[in-house]
């Protein structure tokens, strides 16, 4: 049995979030202790396997603030990482042998103050990259943060990233790392998409009076774009006729943060943007969905529109076409790895023309849905599965155990 610590930031709802718990889940069924350290942890907006006793998880502060009148927001994550990781190191009593980080590299040298225990980073893409530096004052401070995660990011004795695009990504960036990183693709766990699969809309508490309905599941953040599906969804209406039309209904679902700005304004935009383009009849905006809404959702689309440029994974495509929904995406980032455009879903421009293009091909059945389903389902079983991620970090994690018993 080997002991794993975790240390996160967040231990909130998102797709970095659910790798973390899917890892710790995956080594706990494979017999070893885990315990997740993080420093922010809401009962109310997380995970449920982090309250149901499934995983042990210990919040270490939730006094520092998050930022400075919503600034310096990436200093303030580095220093509660730092706290997190001197509690686990001086305080918290646990007999680690392995500590999983991830987002944030700045608390791999005070871990490593346990000389015995081997640190594994989860890069989901390189920090300095998700930031602009529009002024200055703010080059100089990334350019000590960025400075710092190079050198702290290059400390960790395995780095894992979540796809090839990440890969190369983070080879260019991080050009005085000789090592390359490993790729580890994040997994559904398909056990808790299959308990809900007998579900339709109308038994999860959604009334929604079409039979054509596209999905976008994101967070409200802007980043995710997801204006992009109002817009195409809003050309489809106008393009197809007022008869189609009326078949056709837009679900923008995601998570939701009241405490984050960003979701509430964006959430806002979002609906003022709906209200704009003369379709706000025909949109759902649904916060934070449950998982049996999500799965409900999934079934009963016709499509998954997801809309991110440059993606760096995500999961959300994998978890439609597990549920034998085709996709509809970016010809970017890591749909590029997870869905076959043609066979498995659609990948296409990031312009509204050629979303709503796309989605036209599923109205008019130009696209076989039911084919495309069939093959989306087959390929997340035979690339995605929980099982073969579980394998793949054990000895991932058994290997780091090796390298410490040569030593």
């Amino acid at each position: 049995m080997v002991v794993v610590a975790f240390v996160h930031p967040d231990l909130g709802i998102g797709g970095a979030e659910r790798l973390v718990v899917d890892a710790a889940l995956a080594l706990r069924r494979k017999g070893h202790r885990v315990h997740l350290f993080t420093a922010h942890h809401d009962p109310t907006h997380c995970f449920p396997e982090t309250t149901d006793g499934q995983l042990e998880v210990t919040c270490v502060e939730n006094w520092l603030p998050r930022s400075t009148c919503d600034r310096l927001m990436a200093l303030w994550a580095y220093l509660r990482m730092v706290y997190v990781a001197l509690y686990l190191v001086v305080t918290s009593g646990l007999a680690f042998d392995v500590v999983f980080v991830d987002q944030v590299s700045a608390c791999i040298p005070i871990l490593r103050l346990r000389r015995q225990a081997k640190v594994l980073f989860y890069c989901h893409f390189p920090d300095q990259l998700l930031t602009q530096r529009r002024t200055l004052l703010k080059r100089l401070y990334r350019y000590f943060l960025d400075t710092l995660e190079e050198c702290t990011t290059g400390q960790a004795d395995c780095v894992l990233v979540n796809s090839h695009f990440t890969a190369s990504v983070y080879r260019d960036t991080f050009a005085s790392i000789g090592a390359a990183p490993s790729v580890l693709y994040p997994s559904l766990d398909f056990d808790k998409f299959d308990k809900y699969s007998s579900l339709s809309l109308p038994d999860v508490g959604l009334d929604i009076n079409s039979n054509c309905m596209f999905l976008s599941l994101n967070r409200f953040e802007r980043k995710k774009n997801l204006n992009l599906a109002l817009e195409s969804f809003s050309l489809l209406v106008n393009r197809v006729g007022e008869q189609l039309a009326a078949t056709l209904h837009l679900m923008l679902a995601g998570g939701y943060d009241q405490h984050l700005q960003e979701n509430v304004e964006h959430y806002t935009e979002l609906v003022n943007s709906a209200k704009s383009l003369g379709i706000v009849d025909k949109v759902t905006f649904l916060k934070s969905p449950e998982d049996r809404v999500k799965v409900a959702l999934l079934r009963a689309a016709k499509c998954l529109l997801y809309t991110p440029d440059k993606e760096h994974f995500g999961i959300v495509p994998v978890e439609a076409m597990y549920m034998s929904t085709p996709v509809i995406a970016v010809n970017s980032g890591g749909p590029r790895e997870t869905v076959v455009s043609g066979e498995t879903g659609i990948l296409t421009h990031q312009t509204q023309e050629a979303f709503a293009d796309a989605m036209e091909t599923f109205v008019m059945g130009t696209s076989d849905r039911a084919a495309m389903g069939t093959a989306a389902h087959h390929r997340v079983v035979n690339n995605f599965s929980f099982v073969k991620f579980s394998e793949h970090l054990n000895y991932i994690v058994q290997g780091l155990m090796d390298e410490r018993k040569q030593k």
